[in-house]
């Protein structure tokens, strides 16, 4: 169903930023600090993903704001509709729904022509075969406490369609936390180390998994979901390889 005649869009989420902006830019009147991608995006900041400023944003008098279910707090969307905002909230959990959610996002949603972008990130992955057997990996995605990826994790299925599989993927939790010593006594064969939302490096994270190969990702290419998905296959899969994958 669309909506009505959308002009401006704020948007509170990274990727669906970037997937605006690389889609029709003008639509675009605020973003959160996060919402780093395009690079000089120039539109109003309006806080963070978790705190966000409903009274900025009402300001901004958009027609729509996106949001997303995981990243963005219910209470704040509700601010925003109690302020006669409309809402349009994503849930995305797995490579399929990305792709869906993009385009009920950019057509449905903003009322725009489905961009080529989306089309080419779909034919990049599907000609992606996993490699078998796959390989089990412990992914944190914080230390100080140490979190890492558990079940029903968009990270994880993108892990999963490059053959790695995530060591947690049967916990209770999508993002648990694990104390370190059993992390490294989980039985993983790698760990996958990405620069977001924690940005483990070189110097700061395979010296806690001491005898695993660890595999440095980009945050950006295994958790966004939009014009970075046409490249995340080529991206991911050569970090991987590096790391002896």
């Amino acid at each position: 169903m669309a909506f009505r005649s959308v002009r401006r869009v704020v948007s509170l989420v990274p990727s669906l930023t970037e997937a605006v902006a690389a889609t029709e830019p003008g639509l675009l009147v605020g973003a959160t600090d996060w919402c780093d991608h395009p690079a000089g995006l120039g539109v109003t900041r309006v806080g963070g993903t978790k705190n966000p400023d409903p009274a900025r944003i009402a300001a901004l008098a958009p027609d729509l704001v996106l949001a997303n279910e995981e990243e963005n707090r219910a209470p704040d969307l509700a601010a925003l509709r109690a302020a006669g905002l409309e809402v349009l909230v994503t849930e995305v959990r797995t490579l399929g729904q990305a792709f869906a959610e993009l385009e009920r996002v950019l057509v449905a949603g903003c009322g725009l022509a489905r961009p080529g972008w989306l089309a080419d990130a779909e034919d990049a992955w599907r000609d992606v075969r996993a490699g078998e057997p796959p390989v089990r990996a412990v992914v944190p995605i914080w230390r100080r406490p140490w979190m890492v990826l558990g079940r029903d994790t968009f990270a994880g299925d993108v892990l999963a369609r490059l053959g790695v599989v995530t060591a947690h993927a049967g916990h209770a939790e999508r993002y648990p936390r694990v104390p370190i010593d059993e992390l490294n006594a989980c039985g993983a064969r790698l760990a996958v180390l990405p620069d977001e939302p924690y940005r483990f490096t070189r110097d700061d994270g395979p010296e806690a998994f001491p005898g695993l190969p660890c595999a440095l990702v980009s945050g950006r290419h295994l958790t966004w979901y939009g014009p970075s998905l046409a490249e995340a296959p080529t991206v991911l899969g050569a970090a991987l390889r590096a790391a002896g994958h």
